[in-house]
């Protein structure tokens, strides 16, 4: 599943699905879940029950191969609301569905047989046995399974080799530096196979280089494993990088779900532009946000009255060639083909023009701007290197500025 792909989530193929969750916290929950269900504000709860509503009404659900960011300041309920899903909180009401299995109420063997198998979770103290060698450590989950030694022995290295850490495994925690043990407790998460990582603020501890370099090696690892993750974060850079998509809470509510590109270019309410204020959107934002349509002539195939009929029936100065696979090889300048005269030149090879600006339609925006200087048209490609389009450099300010403004940000 690609990134784009695990953005269409949907209940169909949801992989969990919480329905209506509610967490109360206190001496009287039924209480306090009847006054919420009447209309009651949280601070007249607290104030009238001493309860705290942590998790009110929340849903959502996550496809599987899916990274998804639940992202909120302090006392928010992000947490919460990952330990409800492995049950390291119970809920006081509402359904949590892995998988369409009912897990909320279940029994605690059932759960426990759950953590072992489907869910793993990263934390943001990394929880290393300090006693424990590396190697032992990744081994741990492995060794709860009732795995054989031999075989955990063999797939916690294989774990450590796709974090980078295979030469530190006869080393003990303290050798470490804070990135790598974060490292080392996601290897032991990966270690067991299991389909969903639960990672609660796994990267909020650590310096703000070595966060990012993790960041990215979360990123490159979801590449290989498509793992289902739910990502807890308060920091909005951090879910706007990560997240396919990403569920901003507030006050144990859940405010906006969408991908980056949808919170950036349509945020529901203040609360949302608040958090965006700071963001680089040409970082976030992606190319095929301002992409235009571009009928490319073929290489070979179209010839040299053709290509004439074609430019002079929709004139633009720069005009981009493909070959027979759609992939671009070119562009020519259209003012100085159409002032052809030599009848002997039949095809297009004399008038191409490379190198050429190149993009691909799921970059950034901000990687066409050192390609605006050549003056020429982008050419936009697909995954497969076929030509989908031409960003003009023009359009890129115009998109951003668009987006800082208040009437189109209020839309």
């Amino acid at each position: 599943m690609t990134k784009l792909d695990s953005k269409k989530a949907n209940t169909s193929s949801a992989k969990i699905r919480i329905e209506h969750l509610i967490k109360i916290f206190g001496q009287t929950p039924r209480i306090a879940l009847k006054m919420h269900r009447e209309g009651a504000q949280p601070d007249q709860i607290l104030q009238e029950t001493g309860n705290t509503l942590a998790i009110a009404d929340v849903s959502l659900s996550v496809s599987a191969g899916e990274l998804f960011v639940v992202m909120g300041l302090s006392g928010s309920g992000k947490s919460t609301l990952v330990r409800c899903i492995n049950r390291l909180i119970n809920p006081t009401s509402g359904h949590i569905y892995l998988d369409d299995e009912e897990i909320a109420h279940v029994e605690e063997k059932r759960i426990q047989e759950l953590r072992r198998t489907k869910m793993s979770m990263v934390f943001q103290n990394f929880g290393l046995f300090p006693h424990k060698t590396i190697l032992e450590n990744v081994e741990y989950g492995l060794k709860v399974q009732n795995k054989d030694k031999l075989v955990r022995q063999k797939k916690a290295l294989e774990t450590l080799e796709t974090v980078g850490l295979a030469q530190w495994k006869d080393y003990y925690p303290q050798a470490l530096s804070g990135g790598m043990q974060q490292r080392v407790g996601l290897a032991r998460a990966l270690a067991t196979d299991a389909e969903i990582l639960l990672m609660d603020e796994a990267f909020s501890a650590l310096d703000p280089l070595i966060r990012r370099e993790m960041q990215d090696e979360l990123l490159r690892l979801q590449h290989e494993l498509h793992k289902t993750i739910i990502f807890i974060s308060h920091d909005i850079q951090e879910a706007l990088k990560l997240g396919d998509r990403i569920a901003v809470m507030k006050a144990g509510s859940i405010v906006q779900i969408g991908t980056p590109e949808e919170l950036i270019t349509q945020p529901k309410n203040d609360y949302i532009q608040a958090f965006l204020q700071e963001v680089n959107r040409a970082q976030i934002l992606k190319v095929d946000l301002i992409i235009q349509e571009h009928t490319p002539l073929i290489l070979d195939s179209d010839l040299i009255q053709i290509c004439l009929q074609k430019i002079s029936a929709k004139p633009c100065q720069f005009q981009y060639i493909v070959d027979a696979d759609f992939k671009p090889v070119g562009v020519i300048n259209s003012s100085n083909f159409l002032n052809v005269n030599n009848p002997n030149i039949t095809t297009l090879k004399s008038f191409i023009q490379t190198p050429f600006p190149l993009v691909n339609i799921s970059d950034s925006i901000e990687t066409l701007f050192p390609l605006c200087q050549q003056d020429i048209p982008i050419a936009v490609i697909d995954q497969n290197n076929r030509f989908q389009g031409i960003v003009n450099p023009s359009d890129i300010l115009s998109i951003l500025g668009k987006l800082t403004s208040t009437s189109v940000l209020n839309n």
